[in-house]
């Protein structure tokens, strides 16, 4: 019998993704949407009626997702149950499963009553698509807002952490992306003008600001206002930046603030850079194992590659038939591995 249609959903807290595989397993189409989740489950309801014009429907639907983070909902595992609810209630009369890491998919009624396996795996999913492909291999999936590492040996999986705090322990999880994280969060002091300045503890500018400015941040990367609510063009990034400083942008031409800007990304990646070394210290990999670049700031992990002496592989051509936008595959990967799953294990 052959393979169904599948659509694979990770429900961020940030962000929606979805990916439709069609019943040969080629990725027909990936979407992102922005869904301000900490704002109420509304959110989440208009973005699924976006997706789903994309998507089209499907008889197979698999669900991961990070968004029972938010402080929307009083404790994770009610926001598990309330996003399993969510999903329920759009998807009726179609197959669908809500994965739960090593344990497969199960469905919805399980998941709302064992939501720790359910919550927060979407790094697994994309995990598990790289160890059934790669013997050895270096997963580094850099978002908007987190960056994921996982080792992968002799085709398993080798994360010593499972849950968000048992990964953040390990440096399994780095909460660093190239959109949303505060510039605040990436460095203690710059240097400038002859000085090493402290950075205030302000929101004044976000990473988007600074990849914009080194001229690196993909298109559609950034799906959310500015700090300011100013204008996501070089100027609006530099004034934001020099504020961070206590400056003004006026005060200094702007290859000066393009320059603080590749001292950001360069502190950035560094600190990720640190994670790979961590894990790569107590669980060795072969020289020629490549690290496999996901998530919209994959630039980022071909940067750690080169640094590290590695091959970079970007994980769509990990797949079958990537379809017509790879590019989007690989800024999605946990929608397109929960749509891979699903559909190997269901379909």
């Amino acid at each position: 019998m052959a393979p169904e249609a599948a659509v694979g959903w990770d429900l961020g807290g940030a962000h929606l993704k979805a990916a439709r595989l069609g019943p040969e397993g080629r990725v027909e189409r990936v979407v992102q949407l922005p869904c301000p989740l900490w704002r109420g489950l509304a959110h989440l309801d208009q973005a699924l009626t976006r997706a789903q014009a994309v998507m089209g429907p499907a008889p197979l639907h698999g669900v991961t997702m990070t968004g029972e983070m938010v402080d929307l909902f009083p404790t994770r595992a009610e926001g598990v149950v309330q996003l399993v609810a969510a999903m329920q209630q759009r998807f009726r009369g179609t197959s669908l499963r809500f994965y739960a890491g090593l344990d497969g998919f199960v469905a919805a009624d399980e998941a709302k009553t064992s939501t720790s396996r359910v919550a927060s795996t979407n790094w697994l999913a994309s995990a598990t698509l790289v160890a059934a492909c790669m013997q050895d291999a270096l997963l580094l999936d850099i978002g908007s807002t987190t960056t994921d590492l996982v080792l992968v040996r002799s085709g398993r999986i080798q994360a010593r952490g499972r849950d968000d705090a048992g990964r953040l322990a390990t440096g399994e999880l780095v909460y660093s992306g190239v959109v949303r994280t505060p510039v605040m969060a990436l460095a203690t002091a710059v240097p400038f003008e002859d000085e090493l300045v402290p950075l205030m503890a302000e929101l004044f500018a976000t990473a988007a600001d600074v990849h914009r400015l080194c001229d690196r941040l993909p298109e559609d990367a950034d799906q959310y206002p500015a700090a300011d609510g100013g204008e996501k063009t070089e100027i609006g990034s530099a004034r934001r930046l020099a504020r961070m400083i206590g400056r003004d942008a006026e005060t200094a031409p702007l290859d000066a603030w393009r320059q603080l800007a590749r001292a950001l990304a360069r502190a950035q990646a560094a600190r990720i850079e640190d994670a790979c070394d961590r894990l790569l210290s107590s669980q060795p990999l072969a020289t020629d194992a490549p690290l496999v670049a996901a998530g919209v700031g994959r630039f980022l992990a071909a940067d750690v590659a080169h640094r590290l002496a590695r091959p970079c592989l970007e994980f769509a051509r990990l797949l079958p038939d990537p379809g017509p936008e790879p590019g989007r595959a690989s800024d999605c990967a946990p929608a397109v591995a929960v749509a891979w799953l699903v559909q190997r294990e269901l379909g």
